[in-house]
């Protein structure tokens, strides 16, 4: 049993030592492959960085191959069933997205047609709409109409003053026929939103909804009457510039120094004047002041030197012979009339020293007229043997101021000659009114009544010769008519003269020479033109036309001088008018033309009624016992007379006009 056991242990310890040996064998031979394994891995290092290197360039030409092959492989692909799936998704989006927005315009044009068709439907004005400043807005086109009309019918009863320090000029609606063209500007309105471009009408609703729109009507007016006006207040306000002027009267030179004064800025008042019409919006209209004022605009002028070497020269004459040519084959009948020789009496440096005074209002120069041999009266009818026209009116010849006024007129007229195309100045011809002159005191138009002025009646002459000049077919070069009717000659065939300032001119437009002769007696002025009868005589009416009559207003006034309930007339009133003159020309039985040749404005002139004052009753200290009443029937006051409107009248060929009293409306402005 011992010896088994030995004999176990010594196998077991064979079998440990034989382990022992196999470990130090397996450590050999690792040792060994060890080394070789250090050896192996330095040339392995050698080799791998050599292998890296062809690596990375391998990597490098692997990495372009790659490149190429997916740039071919993506070419390939385009066409793939991938990539058509994906496009067809992106056009799906594309569809889809437009559809929306198609649907959404057409919801918006849906909407944008019931939106025009509920408004065309209202019959009314778009919100935000207003006609010069007036809302509009949500009114019915009658509506609007209204509304506008009555704007425009208070823009009318607006005024327009001109002024120039204390003269005055008022201008109404009526005088230059001034009218307001709503009608379009109330068309323009009402159809805004009604285009039949459905996107113009509901931008035009939404623009104007949102930022407004205010449309201005036009106005129209009557060119000629307000040319008409500015050229009589740029004539009559006070102060304005006078050049020198001249005459001759029988052996003296009269020259009249011009004055400084001012010149009206036509131009710039019919501006203004427009403009202060175009201002009449909704905000004017709100202003209680039914007045515009406008001042006046002017310059300011420097009247010329009296040149006396241009006047000598233009009235130094030789004398000349009247005498006349008998018409042959290749001339024609002419008349020259007598020239009176005329020159100074004094030398030129003599003159320029009288006229060297300061301060005077005239001055006289000395002159020497030589008659000649033979005058145009001398040769007699047979240079003048044909009446072309005649015209005349009546005055009161008990009147003797007046009548001398006109007498000393027409005398100075009397016998003028002029040749074709010569021009006749009324002003030149009879010179300045003075008293040296013989003229007197007599009734005048002044500031809106009848006053005494110097020389008052001689519109009597130029109106007389005036129609004289019109029924001959002269050509009228310069014309006024006077600012109230007179009683002397028919509305609108009048012509009123202020010397400097107003004029009548006309022109010989006749072939032949022309002499007017002139003669006031008896309470008759009359004119009449001679000449030689030409191949067409053409027969002249004046035919003047009532548009309109504007009634007179009646002032009463307090007078204590008079007893009470005691009255008296002190200015009988005359109406206002507008008159159309036409001028109608016949040849051989047959009217040629119809033309208008004055549109003619009268203010009406108050009517001044004097009336005493009021009896006070008087208060006794011890009144009587009372008494039973007695009822006694007052009697009714006698009432001022209205003022009558005149009818339109006929027009007729010859007027035959009222006599003249000192009452009546006679003449107009500073001594006319």
């Amino acid at each position: 049993m011992s010896a088994q056991k030995d004999k176990n242990k010594k196998n077991n310890s064979n079998a440990l030592k034989e382990l022992k040996d196999e470990k130090v064998l397996e450590n050999k031979e690792k040792n060994t492959t060890t080394d070789s394994n250090k050896t192996n891995t330095v040339e392995e290092k050698k080799t791998n960085n050599s292998n890296e290197v062809k690596k990375d360039k391998e990597k490098h030409l692997e990495k372009k191959s790659i490149e190429k092959e997916e740039k071919k492989e993506l070419k390939n692909t385009i066409n793939t069933e991938e990539f058509i799936n994906k496009e067809n998704k992106k056009k799906a989006k594309i569809i889809t997205a437009l559809i929306c927005l198609i649907v959404f315009f057409v919801i918006i044009i849906i909407f944008s047609v019931i939106f025009a068709i509920v408004h065309t439907a209202k019959s009314s004005i778009a919100q935000g709409v207003s006609i010069n400043g007036i809302n509009v807005s949500k009114l019915t086109y009658e509506e609007a109409s209204k509304k506008i009309e009555k704007a425009c019918n208070e823009a009318l009863d607006i005024k327009i003053n001109l002024k120039y320090k204390d003269y005055s000029y008022i201008i109404e609606s009526k005088d230059i026929e001034l009218t307001f063209n709503y009608k379009d500007a109330i068309d323009e309105a009402y159809n805004i939103g009604r285009s039949e471009n459905i996107i113009k009408s509901n931008y035009s609703l939404i623009y104007t909804g949102l930022f407004k729109k205010d449309i201005n009507y036009s106005f129209s007016y009557n060119e000629d009457e307000l040319n008409r006006i500015i050229s009589e207040v740029s004539t009559s306000v006070p102060g304005i510039v006078k050049q020198y002027s001249y005459y001759i009267e029988d052996k003296e030179l009269v020259i009249n120094p011009g004055q400084d004064g001012i010149e009206v800025d036509n131009e710039k008042l019919k501006n203004m004047i427009k403009n202060e019409i175009s201002k009449r919006d909704s905000k004017r209209l709100s202003e209680k002041s039914k007045i515009d004022v406008i001042e006046i605009p002017f310059n300011e002028v420097k009247a010329e030197k009296i040149d006396i070497e241009k006047i000598y020269s233009e009235i130094h004459t030789e004398p000349k012979d009247a005498y006349y040519t008998e018409a042959t084959e290749t001339t024609k009948f002419a008349i020259y009339p007598d020239i009176d020789g005329i020159d100074f009496a004094i030398t030129m440096d003599e003159a320029k020293e009288i006229i060297s005074q300061e301060g005077l209002s005239e001055y006289s120069i000395p002159i020497n007229r030589k008659k000649a041999n033979i005058t145009i009266n001398d040769i007699g009818i047979e240079a003048f043997p044909y009446k072309i026209s005649e015209f005349d009116t009546r005055y009161d010849a008990s009147y003797y101021s007046r009548s001398e006024n006109l007498r000393i007129a027409a005398s100075k007229i009397d016998g003028t000659v002029l040749m074709p195309g010569e021009q006749f100045s009324f002003n030149a011809v009879v010179g300045e009114r003075t008293v040296a002159e013989g003229y007197k005191d007599a009734k005048i138009f002044s500031d809106g009544q009848v006053v005494d002025g110097l020389a008052g009646g001689i519109c009597q002459i130029s109106s007389t010769l005036y129609n004289a000049a019109l029924l001959a077919n002269l050509q009228i070069d310069e014309r006024y008519n006077h600012s109230f009717t007179t009683s002397y000659i028919e509305k609108g065939r009048d012509a009123t003269v202020v010397y400097g300032v107003k004029d009548l001119k006309f022109t010989n437009t006749r072939n032949y020479p022309i002499k007017i002769d002139a003669n006031v007696a008896n309470g008759v002025a009359t004119f009449v033109i001679y000449g030689i009868e030409e191949e067409n005589e053409y027969k002249i009416r004046i035919l003047p036309q009532t548009i309109s009559t504007i009634p007179y207003t009646v002032e009463t006034i307090v007078d204590p001088s008079l007893a009470p309930g005691q009255t008296e007339i002190k200015q009988a009133g005359a109406s206002g008018y507008k008159v159309v003159t036409y001028k109608e020309t016949s040849l051989n039985g047959v009217v040629i033309s119809n033309e208008v040749i004055s549109n003619d404005t009268y203010k009406t002139m108050t009517r001044i009624i004097k009336v005493g004052p009021e009896a006070v009753p008087v208060v006794s200290d011890n009144p009587a016992p009372a008494e039973p009443p007695v009822i006694v029937e007052e009697p009714v006051p006698e009432s001022v007379p209205e003022p009558i409107q005149e009818p339109v009248e006929t027009p007729v060929e010859t007027p035959i006009p009222a006599p003249e009293s000192e009452t009546s409306p006679v003449e107009e402005g500073n001594g006319e």
